[in-house]
């Protein structure tokens, strides 16, 4: 199968050795981040630095004037990535016979939310979350699929991969996160991630719900997960705390709203590219799922992009639902961590990836080639020239 490596462009620029290395460990294929959250990113093979520090959301190369006058537009990245980062390192990687695609971070900006505080999602408490902007708010969609033209189709990229394309919620992995201490669960998840914003109060009330009674609902609902006596049987749960009805009548709400966004987020990024582009979505087979990974109905998903990348680190068992709706052109990537540190697997990648292949996987996708120590990146050339 062909592996690709996810990278930054500070893992690139600056480092002379960066595309060899690449080759050496049998990776011809790398995805390039050109839209990209805050992050705080190790770079322990660089030849100048160890850290870098992303302080917030930022498109990797210069904005277009389609900003011009808009209040929702990209920020620039600081002095992590200034001017064109994106563009050099992908030129770097393409002298090297490397094949580029980009990788865009959409529906996740805490800069945005700190500064536009309406974009954001609002739980049934009123607390917002910065970091995790409404998908339903025209505006923001707006904004959402311009960007996704935008950054996915930089100059030399042969695709892209959308990340966080839907609803995200309470689970952000914020920095000093303190939100562990009551064991939530998928139905406490998807409760505290249901948004009650004048947009989606408007959509609630266009499907004939009170949006205050159902706030209400669901503060009632959550009760016996705080006193840690609910019982986590996934959706079965939701049910049970707040009622079949109104469950099933917030799901229909927010997974309509999620499927038009990601239909004119890929018809945007077609529009943009030229022929032959490949559009894939980072995606999560259960579509009430919140985060970077996007709940998508699996026949949708696959009847509107190229194919998905899936998480398959902790088993590669969310391939099958999307095995049944691909065609022979479909990628199914299975996405592998390989950074011991953060709960990777290198040392066992050809297995896992044999495993992700019976199950469907066309391709490979390994997070991450930046971040990864000197032996995991040699326990991941090894599987990659292991014959299959």
């Amino acid at each position: 199968m062909r592996a690709a490596a996810f990278l930054y462009p500070w893992d690139v620029i600056g480092d002379p050795d960066a595309p060899a290395r690449l080759l050496g460990l049998g990776i011809r294929q790398v995805t390039l981040a050109a839209a990209y959250h805050s992050t705080r990113a190790l770079t322990p093979r660089h030849p100048r630095h160890r850290i870098v520090t992303a302080a917030h959301a930022a498109v990797l190369y210069p904005p277009g004037d389609r900003w011009q006058g808009r209040a929702l537009r990209p920020y620039p990245a600081g002095e992590w990535a200034p001017g064109d980062a994106y563009g050099a390192a992908a030129d770097a990687l393409a002298a090297a016979g490397i094949d580029v695609r980009s990788w865009v971070v959409l529906a996740h900006n805490s800069r945005m939310g700190e500064e536009h505080p309406a974009t954001s999602v609002v739980n049934a408490y009123g607390d917002r979350y910065p970091w995790a902007p409404c998908i339903a708010r025209p505006a923001t969609r707006a904004y959402l699929v311009d960007l996704a033209a935008e950054a996915a189709v930089r100059p030399g990229a042969r695709g892209t991969e959308l990340e966080s394309c839907g609803w995200y919620g309470l689970a952000h992995l914020h920095a000093h996160d303190k939100t562990a201490g009551v064991g939530l669960g998928e139905a406490g998840q998807y409760l505290m991630s249901l948004c009650f914003c004048s947009s989606c109060r408007a959509g609630y009330a266009g499907a004939g719900l009170d949006p205050d009674a159902l706030a209400a609902a669901v503060r009632r609902g959550l009760e016996p997960v705080w006193r840690g006596e609910a019982d986590d049987t996934g959706w079965a749960s939701v049910e049970t705390l707040i009622g079949t009805d109104l469950a099933a009548a917030t799901r229909a709400w927010r997974e309509k709203t999620a499927r038009t966004l990601q239909e004119a987020a890929v018809a945007a990024v077609r529009a943009a590219a030229p022929p032959d582009f490949q559009v894939l979505l980072h995606a999560d087979p259960v579509p009430y799922h919140c985060g970077a990974n996007a709940g998508v109905d699996p026949a949708h998903i696959l009847s509107v992009a190229d194919g998905v990348v899936v998480p398959c680190t902790g088993g590669a068992e969310a391939l099958t639902p999307f095995t049944a709706h691909a065609g022979p052109a479909t990628v199914l990537a299975a996405n592998l961590t390989v950074v011991g540190a953060m709960g990777g697997r290198p040392g066992t990648l050809a297995a896992d990836a044999a495993r992700a292949a019976g199950l469907g996987a066309t391709e490979l996708r390994l997070y991450h080639a930046g971040l990864a120590s000197d032996d995991d990146l040699a326990q991941v050339g090894r599987a990659l020239s292991t014959p299959e």
